[in-house]
């Protein structure tokens, strides 16, 4: 499992994003304190607090074109 911080700070990142990891079939969370939504839901998505990073949980080691992707979403440390 690979964890990564996320912005999705508007709808269109959010559409995007979606977009993304939609086309990889390993499972993804998404984690907003104590709130965990799948991270290919729209839906699931806008229930969380998108003010601030969320953390992405991605359930597989093999997933570095989708964090080449998602690069722009990345919160940088």
């Amino acid at each position: 499992m690979k964890t990564v911080q996320i912005r999705l700070s508007l709808v269109e990142n959010v559409n995007r994003f979606v977009n993304i990891v939609g086309r990889y079939p390993f499972d993804m969370d998404l984690r907003a304190g104590r709130h965990v939504v799948d991270a290919k839901s729209i839906l699931g998505i806008f229930s969380l607090d998108l003010s601030r990073p969320i953390t992405l949980e991605i359930y597989s080691e093999d997933c570095d074109d989708l964090l080449k992707e998602i690069q722009p979403f990345t919160v940088k440390e």
